[in-house]
């Protein structure tokens, strides 16, 4: 790159918790090239792959205890001049924000400290078709005014950037497509799934459903309880995994006691074998009602299974409707039911999705290597634009 000094990189995350936008951050930071980067990664004081990020060799964690991820405007102001703050004293070359909160709260104050160069990663844009109109329209003008001082605004799926697009969030050229990276190998070659099935009292008989999700709106976990009741009347013997945690916890012990599913359904908690788990399973099912483009099904398909999905986002352009599983519109759980049961009935679909599944996905599009190509070129360009601009300054 022709740097003279490390560059000094914040990141910038709400939570570090079990997500597709932490795992992608912690990927992206652990293969840097620490000889020519210095990253910081700033944060809130809980979340459980904390610990994993204070294990990454030359990665400087800062927590914030005021930083949230529902809107509490005394904190979140509190939070803006701790990261102003810190940009100020750290000599802080480079800003580059992800998850909503962070992404609104850490370019202003990028903005702000004199920053010259500011990324936003969208995991799913900020507004949805579920919120009320004011939420709606208030973080949509936000997107639009922090895209405005945003060097770079990199989306993971195609969708986003025309869902930003057709909301006049930005210009063309300000988005970069760098999809999420899957460590293909560790979902083909998982180990531990004797153990998981021992532990989860699994036999080689059963056929086993699951989904990795935290337990939030977002995700609908709800629904993919009422698709296990509805598949309970038919295939009483299939078992259920629902891996994550959260606020839904108690509305879906409590469905699944409404609808006597204790014998059928695993609620595993957080997980940090994944790969292990999804090695036990026979069909993946996610039920969310939006999306940008979930890791979820990507660590799915890796590991060779058929994916049940609602249409959301940009889980069509992983997802092929027939060829590696199936899409249905967000909360028809007749349709989810429907697809099921074929593919649980059906051993031989199971493995025609199956095999389609992992070619799908072994091309390099979806590697380690070219997610930290892409990205350390993206940097360089606009780190080498920054200096011309502030060359071209001082001699004009």
């Amino acid at each position: 790159m022709g740097f003279c000094r490390k560059i000094n990189i914040l990141y910038i995350i709400t939570k570090l918790e079990l997500g597709g936008a932490q795992k992608q951050l912690l990927s992206l930071v652990r293969g840097l090239d620490k000889e020519r980067f210095n990253p910081y990664i700033l944060t809130s004081c809980n979340g459980l792959l904390i610990n994993t990020a204070e294990e990454i060799p030359g990665l400087r964690l800062i927590r914030c205890r005021f930083m949230e991820r529902r809107i509490r405007p005394i904190k979140d102001i509190l939070a803006f001049f701790f990261i102003y703050r810190f940009i100020k004293k750290n000599n802080i070359d480079i800003v580059h924000t992800h998850s909503s909160k962070a992404g609104i709260l850490g370019r202003l104050a990028a903005k702000a400290s004199g920053i010259r160069i500011i990324i936003h990663t969208v995991h799913g844009w900020s507004f949805h078709d579920y919120q009320p109109g004011v939420a709606y329209y208030f973080y949509l003008f936000l997107e639009k005014v922090c895209a405005c001082f945003s060097g770079a605004i990199i989306v993971v799926s195609q969708w986003d950037k025309m869902r930003a697009l057709q909301k006049k969030i930005g210009g063309q050229d300000k988005f970069k497509l760098i999809r999420y990276a899957v460590n293909q190998e560790e979902f083909k070659n998982s180990t531990g799934v004797s153990r998981v099935k021992k532990e989860f009292g699994l036999t080689g008989e059963d056929l086993v459903v699951g989904m990795t999700a935290c337990f939030k709106p977002q995700k609908s976990p709800l629904d993919f309880i009422k698709l296990a009741g509805a598949i309970k009347k038919e295939l009483p013997n299939v078992k259920f995994i629902l891996v994550g945690d959260g606020i839904l916890r108690g509305k879906i012990c409590e469905l699944i006691g409404r609808l006597d599913l204790g014998k059928q359904i695993i609620l595993a908690g957080w997980r940090n074998d994944i790969a292990s788990i999804l090695s036990c399973l026979d069909v993946f099912v996610l039920t969310s009602l939006w999306e940008g483009l979930p890791i979820s099904v990507l660590e799915a398909m890796s590991a060779g299974l058929p994916v049940i999905a609602t249409d959301t986002g940009g889980v069509r352009e992983v997802v092929l409707e027939g060829k590696t599983g199936y899409l249905v519109k967000p909360g028809d759980i007749e349709a989810l039911r429907d697809r099921l049961r074929e593919l649980l009935i059906k051993p031989s679909l199971r493995e025609e999705f199956s095999r389609l599944a992992v070619s799908a996905l072994e091309y390099n599009e979806y590697s380690l290597d070219n997610m930290l190509k892409k990205t350390t070129q993206l940097y360089s360009d606009l780190y080498i634009h920054s200096q011309n601009r502030v060359t071209s300054k001082v001699y004009s």
